[in-house]
């Protein structure tokens, strides 16, 4: 099944939060995106123009959420989804993983590590089943 997401997004007053449809076979729910959570996003004054624009931004990034929180079930009082900030992921995290894969490709155990033409030699070597020779 494939997870529905109309161009609909508004701004509601009332809840102060961008709210927007999804829908999975016979449901159709809204997801609701409070103001505070657009902090991360924008500098200044969060209005709800910029939290729109911002939505339209990130849109991937929310629904992506949304359909996590509706595949795990996790539906507010109403049948609806709400996304908090815990449940967007830090910028920060992808830069940490990055940062710790780098130190792990490094790691060579004291070993200068070879270049990129000597990694292709040994690579095919590898690959041809001989043993390597200097």
């Amino acid at each position: 099944m494939f997870f529905r997401f109309p161009e609909d997004a508004c701004w509601n007053e009332e809840r102060q939060a961008v709210e927007f449809g999804i829908g999975i076979g016979e449901y159709e729910g809204v997801v609701r995106v409070p103001r505070q959570v657009f902090r991360r996003f924008i500098d200044g004054g969060v209005t709800p123009e910029r939290c729109l624009e911002a939505y339209h931004l990130q849109r991937t990034r929310f629904e992506l959420v949304a359909e996590r929180k509706l595949r795990g079930r996790q539906l507010t009082d109403d049948g609806n989804v709400e996304i908090n900030g815990r449940d967007l992921p830090s910028s920060t995290k992808s830069s940490n993983e990055r940062d710790r894969r780098t130190l792990e490709i490094d790691d060579h155990r004291g070993q200068t590590p070879l270049s990129g033409a000597d990694q292709a030699r040994s690579r095919s070597r590898l690959l041809k089943g001989r043993p390597e020779t200097a």
